[in-house]
């Protein structure tokens, strides 16, 4: 299991499209239904918001916990699509985001949420500054030496076809997934997603600017997961190896080359300065100490998919499918692993109780000692 399943699964036909725009829409507008078994069903990803925890799920579950997991609350959720991930900027104002293109916004600690940006506006950010980059190429062609029209003809026409590609899409409806969300403060964040979706906003998510253009991404891969590391740089990986690096708050991205071509799913920081650990599929393991210039891969004796992580002082633990959860206790040096008996996928964790961990997936919430015992 991981986030971007449900975007594989997303493919959908042209001749569907009325049927599939309406069952979406129904949907977002339908409010989350309340369950006690909203803490054991699937949960993507969970926070911390100052003493409280919080976690997202599918069917539009947002639940919280203000006793380190002994006991839950399932929050207001005005939609019922799965939500993929969730960020705190702090003790009260949080973001969270899904399927159908949707980012909900906080500002209770997660008790409440409002819808901010739905996968149709989303999408039609994206197709405006589409034709923005097609009059900037038109007007290149123009004024170009003929002997180098050719190359920028062939340009245009990709983003010809790439913008018939998103009008399509707003044809069937909001289909694409955002898979994470990250906000540095209350004002500045970030939003990801699938076909490269990449949105920003500096107002608290009152307005969101397409983003995307600033990646070198040409082929529009999937982007899982976005975060910012000890040091202040931000990182984003996806798939096919994607991992893009920007040492200027997220005004300018580079791309960096990676020594795994497969799909990366999580990056998080180790607490050390510029030291940054990527992971994904067949239990890939990466380590960068100079910002993704290079990288060294790390041996953790699993094979399975990895999802998320967490990094608390000296101590990394990384979580992935088949129940396997990955410590360290020397900054990501060195990795033990050990595979949970029920071996069900485990999607995001979270620092509990002294060193007790909290962890979210496909069987809900999961809270183990050190060691791995169950404790819950």
């Amino acid at each position: 299991m991981c986030k971007t399943l449900g975007a594989a699964c997303l493919g959908l036909s042209m001749a569907c499209a009325s049927p599939i725009a309406f069952a979406l829409e129904d949907v977002i507008d339908k409010p989350a239904r309340p369950t006690e078994l909203a803490p054991e069903s699937l949960l993507n990803d969970v926070v911390r918001a100052g003493d409280r925890i919080v976690a997202v799920g599918e069917r539009g579950h947002i639940i919280y916990s203000d006793d380190e997991g002994q006991s839950w609350t399932q929050a207001q959720v005005p939609v019922s699509v799965t939500l993929t991930g969730i960020d705190f900027s702090s003790d009260a104002k949080g973001w969270a985001v899904g399927h159908s293109g949707v980012v909900l916004h906080s500002e209770d600690a997660g008790a409440n949420w409002e819808i901010q940006l739905t996968g149709i506006r989303a999408a039609e950010l994206a197709i405006a500054s589409q034709e923005d980059a097609i009059a900037d190429m038109e007007a290149r062609v123009e004024a170009a030496p003929e002997d180098e029209k050719g190359d920028l003809e062939w340009a245009l026409d990709d983003l010809y076809f790439s913008l018939e590609n998103m009008q399509a899409d707003l044809d069937i409806g909001p289909v694409n997934p955002f898979l994470d969300v990250w906000f540095g403060d209350n004002d500045n964040g970030f939003v990801v997603g699938a076909y490269g979706m990449l949105f920003h906003t500096k107002d608290g998510g009152e307005t969101w600017q397409d983003w995307a253009p600033k990646l070198e991404n040409p082929q529009k891969f999937h982007l899982n997961s976005v975060t910012r590391v000890a040091g202040g740089a931000m990182v984003i990986v996806g798939e096919a190896g994607q991992i893009h690096v920007s040492v200027d708050g997220g005004d300018t991205w580079e791309r960096r080359e990676s020594p795994y071509p497969g799909s990366l799913f999580g990056v998080i920081g180790t607490g050390r300065v510029n030291e940054i650990l990527a992971f994904g599929l067949r239990g890939t393991l990466m380590f960068s100490s100079d910002l993704g210039k290079s990288w060294s891969m790390v041996n953790t004796g699993s094979t399975a998919t990895l999802n998320d992580g967490m990094a608390e002082d000296d101590r990394v633990v990384l979580v992935g499918n088949g129940g396997t959860v990955l410590t360290s206790g020397n900054g990501g040096d060195t990795f033990r692993d050990y595979v949970r008996a029920d071996r069900q996928g485990l999607m995001s964790v979270v620092p509990a109780d002294g060193t007790d961990l909290l962890m979210v997936g496909e069987s809900g919430v999961t809270i183990t000692d050190a060691q791995g015992k169950n404790l819950q």
